[in-house]
């Protein structure tokens, strides 16, 4: 990779880690649907702007139904449910439970999409799930789970459903066009939630409001622009690879933002997780013989 595409994925992976610690300051003057409701409100207001400059084109009425299916997996319910995971779950704790998703979109690429996994892989999905539930065990104050990590845990399996029900859209539009489509999608899912957000608006402290704010513009718009130039510019393998850092990045800035630590446990399980994800995804697979329509 060149400078230039180096420096466009440090700056997603920036701004999608500082998200974890974005969301625990918002949650100080906000609900957890309030909060994803007024993040995804700037950042569609800030996303309409861009698409016009770039000249998005509207999406086909045959893919409207799958396009407000994925806005509802990987906005709504993603979205949502990492909140209120995240009032009792530690930013980097959410992180590292939130990398555990390719355990789930390896499971569901073998239901809809025809892949085969080697007992190798196979192998790597049981470490990934200890190491989930390591992590809940670690957040829930002793030998317990916690419950914040149920919430987060379906998040990462919603956005896995995202991740496996959007590729048949990607030979037909754009990484930014599927991207908008779906946020804006996500966002029209959460007009519901409306009532008494004006109201929370007016009494949120301005720290909470400027984080949610910062989530809107920052993890909520810029970092997809930028992290649709670097899948431009270099092979999409190659690019998500450098995801698995995130949790790392994620980790540093709540300490640095919020002056907040996973507990030890938590860190040795999102480590046995990632160690799962990385066996499965690049030794245990085997090729797909179908695919998802």
């Amino acid at each position: 990779m060149d400078l230039t595409t180096l420096s466009a994925l440090a700056f997603t992976l920036v701004l999608w880690a500082s998200a974890f610690a974005g969301i625990r300051a918002g949650l100080e003057g906000y609900g957890p649907a309030h909060l994803a409701l007024l993040r995804f409100l700037v950042a569609s207001s800030t996303l309409v702007v861009y698409a016009a400059l770039a000249r998005v084109r509207p999406p086909r009425r045959v893919d409207l139904g799958r396009i407000a299916l994925l806005g509802f997996l990987g906005i709504t319910v993603y979205h949502v449910a990492l909140n209120y995971g995240e009032l009792t779950v530690s930013a980097g704790a959410a992180s590292l439970l939130i990398a555990s998703g390719p355990i789930f979109t390896a499971l569901l690429a073998v239901s809809f999409l025809g892949e085969r996994l080697t007992p190798l892989g196979w192998a790597g999905i049981g470490l990934g799930f200890a190491g989930v539930a390591l992590i809940a065990l670690g957040e829930g104050g002793g030998l317990r789970f916690s419950p914040g990590a149920f919430w987060i845990v379906l998040a990462a399996f919603s956005t896995s459903l995202y991740f496996v029900f959007q590729m048949p859209l990607h030979g037909r539009y754009t990484p930014l066009e599927v991207t908008a489509y779906t946020l804006w999608a996500g966002t029209l899912w959460m007009l519901p939630l409306l009532p008494g957000l004006p109201a929370e608006l007016a009494a949120a402290p301005p720290a909470a409001t400027w984080s949610v704010v910062y989530l809107g513009v920052g993890p909520g718009m810029l970092a997809y622009v930028a992290w649709t130039f670097a899948l431009s510019r270099a092979p999409a393998s190659r690019v998500t690879s450098f995801l698995y850092l995130s949790p790392a990045l994620a980790i540093v800035i709540a300490w640095v933002w919020l002056g907040e630590w996973p507990s030890l446990l938590a860190v040795v399980g999102g480590a046995v997780a990632i160690v799962g994800v990385l066996v499965t995804q690049y030794a245990g697979r085997a090729p797909a013989s179908r695919g998802i329509s």
